[in-house]
């Protein structure tokens, strides 16, 4: 695997930035990488990306060269880790006001709606990490047949719990908010609950499946 590049981020943090593709593989070292520097002096806090990894320290106490080299001979050692074991299930109402994309994008993809949802729901995809906001998780495994773009202009309100398309990625908005994906359904599932513990209902490493309980074209 191509090595890393290590460059700072400001003076009090370190920014961890492995080429592109994104794959599994190299997920996997980031998460070994987030666990040894965890434990590292003067380490603040530990943010793993896609393909990348920000180490946040304290610039009175660390000598931020030093933990450069620490960085990539850890990268250069680290084995290969599942951050997550949990198997879980995302049930989706695909299409009508919930999926208001879903009959476009399978025109625009050339296939039926019955057989762009049965292939978003046969995939077996994995938490690459948590970001955008509280409890959204970047899914790998998205089908190659369902990239699509996101929309020019993004809306301006997009419902909790909606289920979209991204360019090579699926995921899910756990709260309203602006977005630009191509919107297929959505879950009553809640995706963050800071009364929960863990708050996020997804973890980096988990194994996500779609379901669906309704179909409208």
């Amino acid at each position: 695997m191509t090595p890393p590049k290590i460059h700072p981020l400001g003076d009090t943090a370190l920014v961890c930035v492995a080429p592109p593709p994104a794959t599994l593989e190299c997920q996997r070292r980031m998460w070994a990488l987030a666990d040894a520097a965890r434990l590292w002096p003067h380490v603040v806090e530990v943010v793993p990306g896609m393909n990348n990894l920000t180490l946040v320290f304290d610039p009175l106490q660390a000598d931020s060269t030093g933990l450069a080299q620490q960085m990539k001979t850890a990268w250069e050692e680290a084995a290969e880790v599942d951050a997550g074991s949990a198997e879980i299930e995302i049930p989706v109402h695909y299409g009508g006001a919930d999926g208001p994309d879903l009959v476009s994008l399978a025109k625009q993809l050339d296939l039926s709606v019955d057989e762009l949802v049965k292939r978003h729901t046969q995939a077996d995809y994995i938490v690459f990490f948590l970001g955008f906001q509280p409890g959204f998780a970047y899914l790998g495994g998205l089908d190659p047949t369902l990239h699509a773009s996101r929309h020019p202009a993004p809306r301006l309100e997009v419902p909790a719990g909606s289920v979209g398309i991204g360019g090579e990625q699926t995921g899910i908005y756990p709260a309203v908010s602006p977005g630009g994906w191509q919107l297929l359904g959505r879950t009553d599932l809640k995706l963050f609950d800071p009364a929960r513990n863990p708050p996020t209902l997804m973890q980096p490493g988990d194994h996500v499946r779609f379901t669906a309980l309704e179909v409208l074209a």
